[in-house]
């Protein structure tokens, strides 16, 4: 028996089998070859493979999801079969004498630097799609095997090294009970869709999870960060009694569903949920939100050669507004940069990505990008109570251009006769420090507030939120850290204005009383998460919420506070 103590960012029980993920070596030696003829097959073969691959995820992903969806593996197809395409890789063979791998990266790195080179954008945004049909072929050529995450068909535990976006978005659906991965933090973003998805998950488990290997039977508790590999019977037996005691407590959790968010005294504290894709409203309303809190937009850019269209965009908002049946939907403007990559954009890599070019920087860059987001929301307006949010705003400049910016997208569609909702709210992402410390001020041009805690947490105490080496920095119970919330909270109330945090301190068990006596009004949170969240605020009442606050706002140190809070758990 194997145990292995990491962090737990997901919590839940579950017993299954092993699903062990490894990373794959995509190296490329230039090798020199002397059977050209037997490399050009190779070659051949390669791309013959891929197209099968590729002609099956056409046809799944029409099954699963949609016609239009399936379009881009049509397009991936047409270039595999493009002459040039295949013989530019058979060329470099014959005539360099290299191994065909090495002609694959060759071919695929003057097959974009031609596509980019083009004047048209369209035509430019397609050396993202020749990328990732060669990454493709080059994975024949070596032998690696498709995403194991595609194949799924049993209950399992995932292991891996680090989850992907999009591999975590690969999950819902399949019948993966939980995961665990080598590196990440509490803020990851593998770490925040699994508890949106309600799955548990460990992240940071390191060089232990080594000897983990395929088929062991495995048990998770994703609340205490724990993985057993190997169980005996002893330890089967208690993990059972302790996993009956969890769903006792969700069933009591449950009772919560359908009631508001307020303290046992009646102070209104709005709880709703954050979502990455349109579908995920569904578990939103499941478990009793009052609304969405952050729709993250950029999820629909992601793990895609390609950038959405405007009437892709338009029906993706417009589904979550009708979800949500009349509840407000906050969707975030495009927040990508950092940790977060859309590959038909092909960012240049950044010494300091988190603090580079990166949300409404390159927004307002690029506007014609920009415009088509807003006008796709404005449409969706007409739906339901849809407000626009926009990420990383450090000034009023620059939350009164990315306005103008969306008074142009009003301008054009007025010009077009396109119908939509002129009277959407604005509101603001308070997730840079000086944009707390300057709340008063932009609180006069901003519908409302949404306190980003992760991003505001890592700049005011300078630290890399999912750097394991120094994540004990981390401290969401910084007094520094409350006093930004505290002073944007008192900046929205005085300026009539709501004030929410959609950062996963919301979601914290314990923390909505600390946020409610902050002066916090709305929460926004993974949903699975919102049943707890209204448990705490009734068990409290406001004044009693007031008092916590203000005790935490007067300690020296965030080790002082961590025990206060501790204490008021009963912990």
């Amino acid at each position: 028996m194997l145990k292995i103590k990491a962090i737990g960012v997901s919590e839940g029980l579950a017993r299954a089998k092993a699903l062990v993920i490894r990373d794959v070596d995509l190296t490329v030696v230039r090798n020199t070859v002397t059977d050209i003829e037997a490399e050009q097959q190779r070659a051949l073969e390669a791309v013959e493979n891929a197209k099968a691959q590729i002609a099956a995820l056409r046809d799944e992903t029409e099954k699963n999801i949609g016609p239009k969806e399936a379009e881009i593996f049509d397009a991936h197809l047409m270039m595999l079969e493009d002459p040039d395409f295949v013989e530019g890789m058979t060329n470099e063979i014959a005539d360099e004498s290299v191994c065909a791998e090495f002609a694959c990266m060759v071919n695929c790195e003057n097959f974009q630097a031609m596509f980019r080179a083009m004047d048209d954008e369209y035509m430019q945004a397609r050396a993202a799609d020749i990328g990732d049909i060669s990454m493709r072929v080059l994975k024949n050529l070596k032998g690696i095997a498709e995403n194991p995450l595609d194949t799924i068909t049993e209950p399992c535990i995932v292991v891996a090294n680090d989850l992907t976006p999009s591999d975590t978005a690969k999950m819902g659906g399949k019948p993966v009970v939980g995961f665990i991965t080598k590196i990440g933090g509490r803020t990851s973003h593998s770490a925040i869709m699994a508890r949106s998805m309600g799955i548990p998950a460990v992240v940071g488990a390191g060089e232990k999870l080594d000897p983990i290997e395929d088929g062991m039977e495995l048990l998770i508790d994703g609340a205490a960060g724990e993985l057993i590999a190997q169980p005996d019977e002893e330890t089967l037996v208690k993990f059972a009694e302790k996993k009956a005691k969890d769903d006792e407590r969700r069933a009591m959790l449950a009772a919560f569903r359908d009631r508001p968010g307020e303290t046992s005294d009646g102070r209104r504290i709005i709880i709703e949920g954050n979502i990455g894709t349109p579908g995920d409203a569904v578990r939103v309303m499941e478990l009793g939100g009052e609304g969405v809190g952050l729709f993250r937009s950029e999820f629909l850019f992601m793990d895609r050669p390609d950038l959405p269209s405007e009437e892709e965009q338009f029906q993706a908002y417009k589904k979550a507004v009708e979800t949500m049946d009349g509840r407000p939907v906050i969707i975030r403007t495009l927040d990508i940069g950092g940790d977060k990559e859309v590959p038909a954009l092909d960012l240049e890599k950044e010494q300091n990505p988190f603090l580079g070019y990166r949300a409404i920087r390159i927004c307002l860059d690029r506007t014609d990008l920009f415009l088509v987001q807003l006008r796709a929301l404005l449409r969706a307006a007409r739906y339901g109570d849809l407000r626009i949010m926009f990420p990383m705003i450090s000034s009023v400049d620059e939350l009164r251009n990315a306005k103008q910016v969306l008074r142009e997208a009003r301008d054009l569609l007025d010009a077009e006769g396109v119908d939509y909702n002129p009277n959407v709210k604005v509101g603001i992402m308070v997730e840079i420090p000086v944009a707390a410390v300057c709340a008063d001020v932009l609180a006069q041009e901003a519908d409302f507030f949404s306190i980003g805690t992760n991003d505001l947490i890592q700049y005011s105490c300078a630290v890399d939120r999912i750097n394991e080496k120094i994540s004990y920095l981390y401290r969401p119970l910084h007094p520094g850290v409350l006093r930004l919330i505290a002073m944007t909270a008192k900046a929205a109330n005085e300026n009539g204005i709501e004030c929410g945090v959609c950062g996963e301190m919301a979601g914290t068990p314990g923390m909505a009383s600390v946020l409610c006596g902050l002066g916090v009004t709305n929460l926004s949170m993974s949903a699975s998460a919102m049943p707890a969240a209204k448990a705490d605020l009734a068990a409290h009442s406001y004044a009693e919420c007031r008092e916590l606050a203000q005790r935490l706002l007067k300690t020296a140190s965030a080790e002082e506070a961590e025990d206060i809070f501790a204490e008021w758990r009963g912990e």
